[in-house]
């Protein structure tokens, strides 16, 4: 399908279901914009998610969004049940804001849900030359170290910076050894998982996306993995008001409430301590990239390099939809005049 075509049609789906023109395109956006860079898993395979969370009243499709001044630096935003994408664009706008006037921002967001890529959100400040770094919690999908219980959600970090050319560097990883929505994508398509990324619901190793679902999800890293979700787990949901401790509801099986998911922003500027920041990160990047490689390696990519050539590629091509997405389109496009 042509982007145009499809931009249009999910528009259109979004506010059959009650957003606002602004917010059902700024929701297209995070979702085309993720087809485009090859997360699958966050792309068009939620888009029947939302829409149901949406129908069932866990989602206000008609937010009114608080945003709370602490300081010059740090603002607080209420999102009112919101689609997180629209949350976490207003909360970005308000952190590069933030950090035009004072150098750095600090933007924490609560009552908001799944928005996507926080990679996707990385990019607008890259774009204004500033550094970013994003944390959100998600749904119980990982055990604590020692734990057979899922709590932690795959916990997304996220770094972006500019680096002097047109590629920014953009570093945008779950904790857990894959994301929940390529074990997702698989289990609608019937393939099997990797080894060595799940344990079924008895802790055996499972590479079965259903029973993995069932399951828990491993870390990267082991320990130090686990840590690093508890460290989310406590920026974006404890620090800012958000769910917490395995509180945040998964978005596809419990309509039992809103998630209520928090997310933390933290913008700065480039020249906060040096003039020549751009030069500095080019040569960073340039001396690693000129390392010896071994066999079989002939470039050496920094991290956001292979999602824009990605991008990049598929910007001239249509988007391929899978049958089962497709029937999604049909029937929430039903009765369209």
């Amino acid at each position: 399908m042509k982007v145009s075509k499809l931009k249009s049609l999910l528009i259109r789906i979004f506010k059959k279901k009650g957003l606002t023109h602004k917010d059902a395109l700024i929701s297209t956006k995070a979702l085309i914009n993720a087809e485009m860079v090859g997360a699958y898993g966050h792309g068009l395979s939620r888009l029947k998610m939302y829409c149901d969370r949406i129908s069932k009243k866990v989602i206000n499709p008609k937010p009114k969004i608080k945003i709370k001044k602490i300081s010059s630096s740090i603002s607080h935003i209420d999102a009112d049940d919101s689609i997180g994408f629209v949350a976490a664009e207003i909360a970005i706008k308000k952190a590069i804001d933030n950090a035009k006037k004072t150098g750095i921002a600090l933007v924490a967001v609560k009552n908001s849900g799944h928005y996507g890529l926080s990679g996707y959100y990385a990019e607008q400040a890259v774009k204004k030359n500033m550094i970013a770094i994003i944390y959100t919690n998600a749904p119980p999908a990982v055990a604590p170290q020692g734990a057979l219980k899922s709590l932690f959600g795959t916990n997304p970090i996220c770094f972006g910076c500019p680096t002097n050319s047109k590629i920014p560097f953009i570093l945008d990883t779950s904790i857990s050894m894959i994301n929940r929505g390529k074990i997702r994508v698989a289990a609608r398509n019937n393939q099997k998982i990797p080894e060595g990324v799940a344990l079924d619901k008895y802790g055996k190793p499972t590479v079965d996306p259903i029973k993995a679902l069932e399951g828990v999800q491993l870390p990267i890293a082991g320990y130090r993995g686990s840590g690093l979700a508890w460290m989310v787990d406590i920026l974006s949901g404890v620090l800012t008001g958000g769910n917490h401790a395995g509180k945040v509801k998964d978005p596809f099986d419990d309509f039992s409430g809103p998630q209520n998911i928090g997310h933390l922003f933290i913008v700065f500027k480039t020249n906060l301590f040096v003039n020549n920041f751009n030069e500095r990160i080019s040569d960073n990047i340039r001396i690693i990239k000129n390392l010896p490689k071994i066999k079989g390696i002939k470039n050496i990519f920094y991290p956001g390099e292979n999602k824009f050539y990605r991008h990049k590629k598929n910007d001239k091509k249509n988007i391929i939809i899978k049958d089962n997405i497709m029937n999604d389109l049909k029937k929430l496009s039903e009765n369209f005049q």
